[in-house]
């Protein structure tokens, strides 16, 4: 074929994808229509554009989805019920005040910000930041000072684990999209979200609580999040549930790792079997089983099965927005747009972490949703993945942390997190500006280059 007509076909291409973009920002900013509404409608339109014969479309849409949430919905479904029943069991509270009773009350804002991150590994942000605020309130009015010395280290804490730590839906979406093994993106995630909390929220906490006093608002303050009916759990007990899907998953990527050594022989039934329970998924259902186990007595299994089918409503919405964005993907990948975005930046020279950090960041300023920006960004960018020699295991959780990172940036007035923050925190606008949207901007930057150093490193 010539020249000239692949170039145009390229051109077409990319004013395609260039429209559909526009058009799901339109959408989704301006006419305020759901996001999983507008993933669909543009997906649709895109697929008709873009040359997907007719009778193929609704067949890419449907596969596309399904295939999405296949991978998601069930990691995100046993997610929030371990989230759950720690919240309703009291498990957060007895978290929160042990730590505070070891590291000391000089400090209490790092005891805050160390339990959410352990209490955000299977807990959604918004879940897990109202739940903490009672416990943060308590600190705060014990110990005196601006409330955002407090509140900032465990609201950091909570988005870290949320952008860049699985099972939570953003990087499991992405993750699915590009290849990247879960496991091993759990510990990568970890590896950066730890220190980028550590520098972008806590010690960023230390200097916004000096420099804007937030007084305490005690219409929110609530003295407990337990029932006092019953009595708390063991911290021991809290603490084997936060480690065991942690260790379950390990298990499977150490095992992994020595298999590809050729360290131990792969025709082994304990070690398949040892593997099939570090998967992601089983280990969830195991430590769920875990915590059905260890609070049935005290709440009894009728109040635990309604707990678990109160956690599932709120992630619906989530889950449905991932679909949808992996539908997408899906036309992209269908019509060649994707390919067409691969010789535009290769053209450029552009490196494809640089390039998944900057899609995803201008997905996040433009429309607010992080999970929207994330799956979109990471659909856009799994072609360029896919065509690039070279990329390792490691390579590819780099990528996933990069678009994290740039749907992690700028937080304001679109995004729903921004007036979440606002109210919990009664801030107005101006200082939620000056607190939550730079220390968001500071998480994903430096999440963002930890990942492109280990990047070039390894």
């Amino acid at each position: 074929m010539d020249t000239s007509v692949i170039l145009t076909e390229s051109s077409y291409l990319l004013l395609v994808a260039l429209g559909a973009v526009a058009a799901l920002l339109w959408l989704i900013v301006f006419v305020k229509v759901h996001a999983f509404v507008a993933l669909c409608v543009v997906s649709l339109v895109t697929a008709a554009a873009s040359g997907i014969a007719l009778d193929a479309i609704v067949p890419t849409l449907l596969s596309s989805f399904g295939g999405t949430l296949a991978s998601v919905a069930l990691l995100v479904g046993l997610g929030a019920m371990i989230g759950k029943l720690l919240e309703v069991s009291g498990g957060a509270q007895v978290l929160a005040e042990r730590l505070v009773s070891l590291f000391g009350p000089s400090k209490a804002p790092l005891a805050l910000g160390v339990a959410s991150l352990c209490f955000g590994f299977p807990i959604f942000f918004d879940a897990g930041l109202i739940v903490m605020m009672p416990i943060i309130f308590s600190v705060a009015r014990r110990f005196g000072g601006s409330l955002l010395l407090y509140a900032l280290p465990a609201a950091g804490a909570f988005a870290v684990m949320h952008a860049f730590v699985p099972p939570h839906p953003g990087p499991v979406a992405a993750a699915d999209f590009l290849g990247a093994d879960i496991g091993l993106l759990l510990m990568v995630g970890l590896l950066i979200a730890i220190p980028t909390w550590y520098v972008g929220a806590y010690l960023f906490a230390l200097y916004a609580g000096k420099k804007f006093l937030v007084e305490l608002d005690n219409r929110l303050f609530a003295p407990s999040v337990h029932e006092s009916a019953h009595p708390l759990p063991a911290f021991s007990s809290v603490i084997m549930i936060l480690l065991l899907p942690v260790l379950l998953i390990f298990l499977d990527t150490g095992l992994n790792t020595l298999l590809s050594a050729g360290l131990i022989e792969s025709n082994s039934r304990w070690i398949d079997f040892l593997r099939l329970i570090g998967k992601t998924p089983v280990a969830l259902l195991i430590t769920l089983m875990l915590c059905l186990w260890l609070f049935h007595k005290r709440f009894g299994m009728k109040q635990m099965e309604s707990w678990c089918g109160e956690s599932l409503a709120p992630i619906c919405g989530i889950i449905l927005v991932t679909g949808a964005g992996g539908m997408f993907g899906g036309v992209l990948r269908a019509s060649g747009i994707g390919e067409a975005l691969t010789t535009l930046l290769s053209g450029i020279g552009l490196p494809v972490i640089v390039a998944a950090f900057v899609i995803s960041a201008c997905l996040r300023v433009a429309q607010g949703s992080a999970t929207v920006a994330l799956t979109t960004a990471a659909a856009l960018i799994s072609p360029m993945v896919a065509a690039s020699t070279g990329l390792s295991s490691l390579d590819l959780c780099f990528i996933v942390i990069a678009i994290a990172g740039g749907a992690t940036v700028l937080s304001h007035f679109n995004d729903s997190g921004f007036w979440l923050v606002s109210r919990l925190f009664n801030m107005d606008e101006s200082t939620t500006l000056k607190t939550w949207t730079v220390m968001e901007t500071l998480l994903g930057t430096i999440a963002f280059i930890l990942a492109w150093v280990l990047s070039l490193i390894f």
